[in-house]
């Protein structure tokens, strides 16, 4: 009886199983051999003798990683990016989602929500441009403004100062739209009893959000933000890439760039690799400690 329920439980779901196969082969491809080059790492790489020509050297490109110059202020600088970068991307969505669920009339609220979540669907390479052009120090919007109002321009993208925050403030301004789906999403599971029972009580609407809005959004709040921290050292290469340049290398300088400069522009493939290895060990532990509180805390699994 159990052979027959099983057997004919593959029959309905044979077709959907086979719908995953190209991802499975995509996944294997691109995701999966490439991992075979971890071997790099290990060794002292020539790309003319290959994997099995090339000399094999143990741990000392990780030695010498890790004593680059100003290694440890780029691993501090992408810590403390992706940090900023994951506060400002819970605190923002949670809140424009609150002031967006007041607005009772469905056009206008569709419409703020399809020109707020827009820009997540455009490059870095496309917004690059367009931010270098905003906010150059001689001829930008922001710094004309500035001027205007009496006070000294402002090397934004040039000033150590200015540079991680402006990270910050550009890649909130990116994705916070497409992240208050998910918090509006949120909104939609509250049983609206509770707001009747509130309004019957006597509550305003500060009251009802913080007693009955907030805790009711808080699964989701605990879910996003342990699932964000996966991405403690990703401060955004595409971003930096496009925004920095050499002034802004003691504040701006993460270890995606470091990697892309050490493995591309100096040929030290061996030593990229051994950065990028680590990167993806600490990444890969974040994560699944994340996916472990996200059980705990939001009661949330993948599987």
């Amino acid at each position: 009886m159990v052979q027959q329920q099983a057997t004919s439980r593959w029959k309905r779901q044979w077709p959907l199983y086979a719908m995953l196969v190209p991802a499975i082969i995509c996944v294997v491809i691109y995701s999966y051999i490439p991992l075979v080059g971890s071997v790099i790492a290990f060794q002292d790489f020539t790309p003319f003798k290959g994997w099995f020509g090339s000399d094999w050297v143990g741990l000392d490109q990780f030695r010498y990683a890790f004593e680059l110059p100003d290694i440890w202020k780029i691993i501090r600088n992408t810590v403390v990016i992706s940090l900023m970068k994951i506060v400002a991307g819970l605190f923002v969505p949670i809140l424009f989602a609150l002031l967006l669920n007041e607005i009772n009339k469905m056009f206008v609220k569709r419409s703020i929500q399809t020109l707020i979540y827009l820009p997540h669907f455009l490059s870095w390479v496309i917004l690059g441009g367009i931010l270098i052009d905003i906010l150059s120090p001689s001829e930008g919007m922001v710094n004309q403004l500035i001027k205007w109002l009496g006070f000294e321009p402002v090397f934004f993208l040039g000033d150590n100062r200015w540079f991680p925050y402006i990270l910050v403030l550009t890649d909130t301004w990116k994705e916070f739209g497409f992240s208050t789906i998910v918090y509006l999403a949120a909104l939609t599971g509250i049983n609206p009893a509770l707001y009747e029972a509130a309004v019957i009580d006597g509550a305003g609407r500060i009251k009802q959000t913080w007693h009955i809005t907030l805790p009711g959004m808080i699964p989701i709040i605990v879910l996003m933000a342990t699932l964000s921290l996966g991405n403690v050292l990703n401060a955004g290469f595409d971003q930096v890439f496009n925004l920095y340049s050499p002034q802004v290398y003691e504040s701006g300088d993460v270890l995606d760039t470091l990697i892309y400069r050490v493995g591309l522009e100096d040929m030290q493939y061996s030593v990229a690799t051994a950065l990028g290895l680590v990167k993806s060990v600490v990444s890969f532990a974040f994560i699944s400690i994340s996916y472990w509180l996200a059980y705990r805390l939001a009661n949330y699994r993948i599987f």
